[in-house]
């Protein structure tokens, strides 16, 4: 095999396990709820989300298409600018989850390659106008919409069922958190899966195995669905623990509210082509479904340490992926020292992430107190 080839093959392999990490990653948005009110125990929950994010990945490949020839021109770049970006991706993901933060997998995605493509060719190859049509404005308008939909949702909900039973109720709508719980992971196989298929599309394009604009072939849609399913089996328990009970206090018709409202936004999403983050939809929603019950807690430090770490994503991102992107240019040498580097890098933070471990077991404890709670009344 000469070295073009094993270079198409690494890159490959490391979307793969991009999409790995974009499963753990984002195990939280379908299955953070329903483990917080008990309506699914955490093993079980993410072996459902796991074969639903399979099935999702072939429901459709607009979102594939947008990413393999939508935001950048496919026919300038390269597997070294691709295998940069992802690694740019995967090092902004473990960076995240590490902390607990329910940061945008796709947007450190976008990010990676943005900057790797930007070094590697300059701004010429880089549609902005896609990626403020495609990414930037579904970016901020995606997580509002998620946020006033499940706000209303919730409050329809609780005054629907006021005069009911509080135990009724609460036993209703944890058996509808299954079902709704089940649409979301399934919504998210329809869209994250389908970057991992775009990303491999537009390497194979780069090396002339498919023409441009061409679509994902089927074995890139079953290999990148089962990368994320398997990552999502593996489950994000750091970030379960921040969505479910880190930003708000969770109740079942809370949880079934902001599952829908998610769901809804989502499915509508990839009708469309747009590639949004399911992580800020997720966040958005139980956002909403916190504000939408009386007098219920929502934590506003952590909303505000989520945010900030949307911010920096397209920005971290895209500076690793260009760094990646020199480094990696300078021939194989370069793309194996950036490789040597990832690796080293993840197993550092693994081994970080073992000082305090957050595993099914103690996944539903309540989190860390904000630090303004620690500050000494005055005399």
């Amino acid at each position: 095999m000469d070295s073009f080839s094993f270079l198409l093959v690494a890159v490959i392999l490391t979307a793969l396990a991009f999409d790995f990490t974009n499963g753990f990653h984002d195990t939280a948005n379908s299955m953070a709820t329903s483990i917080a009110t008990g309506a699914l125990s955490p093993r079980v929950a993410v072996a459902v989300a796991g074969v639903l994010n399979l099935a999702g990945a072939f429901l459709s490949t607009e979102v594939a298409k947008t990413i393999s020839g939508g935001i950048v021109e496919d026919s300038q770049v390269s597997l070294v600018m691709i295998f940069a970006g992802l690694i740019g991706a995967i090092l902004w993901n473990l960076v995240t989850w590490l902390l607990g933060l329910p940061s945008s997998s796709s947007h450190a995605l976008f990010g990676g390659l943005i900057g790797a493509v930007w070094v590697g060719t300059g701004g010429s190859a880089v549609r902005f106008d896609a990626i403020i049509e495609k990414v930037v404005i579904p970016a901020v308008a995606s997580p509002v919409v998620a946020c006033v939909v499940a706000l209303l949702a919730t409050y329809l909900a609780y005054v629907i069922t006021r005069r009911t039973a509080r135990r009724a109720v609460g036993k209703g709508f944890r058996a509808g958190q299954i079902g709704s719980a089940s649409l979301v992971a399934l919504a998210h196989g329809t869209n994250d899966a389908q970057k991992t298929m775009g990303v491999i599309t537009l390497a194979l394009i780069s090396t002339g195995a498919l023409s441009h604009g061409a679509g994902p072939p089927w074995w890139v849609v079953l290999s990148a669905g089962l990368a994320i399913s398997l990552g999502t089996y593996a489950g994000g328990w750091r970030i379960i623990r921040t969505m479910g009970k880190g930003l708000t206090d969770i109740q079942a018709p809370q949880g079934f509210a902001a599952e829908t409202s998610a769901t809804a936004v989502i499915l509508a999403s990839s009708h469309m082509g747009f590639p949004l983050s399911t992580t800020q939809v997720c966040t958005g929603s139980i956002l909403g479904a916190g504000l939408g019950r009386r007098l219920a807690h929502v934590r506003w430090g952590v909303a505000g340490r989520i945010a900030v770490s949307w911010l920096l994503t397209l920005p971290a991102a895209a500076a690793v992926g260009g760094v990646a992107a020199w480094v990696a240019d300078q021939g194989d040498l370069g793309v194996a020292l950036v490789a040597v580097v990832a690796l080293a890098a993840a197993a550092a933070f693994y081994m970080l992430s073992r000082r305090r471990p957050v595993s099914p077991e103690n996944v539903n404890e309540a989190p860390a107190p904000e630090p303004a709670a620690t500050v000494k009344p005055a005399a």
